[in-house]
C-alpha cells in the first residue's frame, strides 16, 4: 500500500513539473496591472523617452511574451493620453515626408539572472513590418509575433 501511496505521489509531482515545463513554454499575455506587464512597458518606455526626450505613455494594443521574449506593438502617446507631438525629435522630418506611420512595436529579453527586462530592438514611426526578421536575426521564438 506505501508503494502504491510512493508512486502516485510520484506521478503527481511528475505530472506537475511537466506541467509547469509547458507553462513556461507556452505564449501568454500578461494581464494589465500585473507586476511583468508593467515592467515590460517600463523598460520600453525608458529608451523611447531617452530617444524622445519627453514622457510618454503607451497604448499597447498586442503584448505577447514566451519564454523569456516579449514582443510589443502599440501607439505612443503623450503622458495626458494625447497623440504624441513629435515636434523637435528627429522623426519630425519624417512625418513631413509622409513617410512616418504612429505605432511602436518592440523586442524585449530578460536578462540571463531574470532580475529585469532590456529592449533587444524597437522601430517607431516604421511604414513597413520591421518585426518580419526578427525571429531570425535574433532568435526570438516565433509565437510572440503572432
Amino acid at each position: 500500500m506505501q508503494y502504491l501511496a510512493m508512486m502516485v505521489m510520484v506521478l503527481f509531482l511528475g505530472l506537475g513539473v511537466q506541467n509547469s515545463l509547458l507553462a513556461a513554454e507556452r505564449t501568454y499575455t500578461p494581464e494589465r496591472g500585473t507586476l511583468e506587464r508593467k515592467e515590460i512597458d517600463n523598460t520600453l518606455r525608458g529608451a523611447v523617452e531617452k530617444e524622445l526626450k519627453k514622457p510618454v505613455i503607451f497604448k499597447i494594443d498586442v503584448l505577447k511574451v514566451r519564454n523569456g521574449w516579449a514582443f510589443l506593438r502599440g501607439i505612443p502617446l503623450e503622458k495626458s493620453g494625447k497623440r504624441m507631438d513629435y515636434r523637435g525629435t528627429s522623426y519630425q522630418k519624417l512625418i513631413n515626408a509622409g513617410m512616418f506611420d504612429d505605432w511602436i512595436c518592440a523586442l524585449l529579453r530578460k536578462e540571463r539572472n531574470g532580475a529585469r527586462w532590456r529592449v533587444v530592438v524597437y522601430a517607431l514611426g516604421a511604414t513597413d513590418v520591421p518585426f518580419v526578421g526578427w525571429v531570425e536575426r535574433y532568435h526570438a521564438p516565433p509565437g510572440i509575433f503572432k
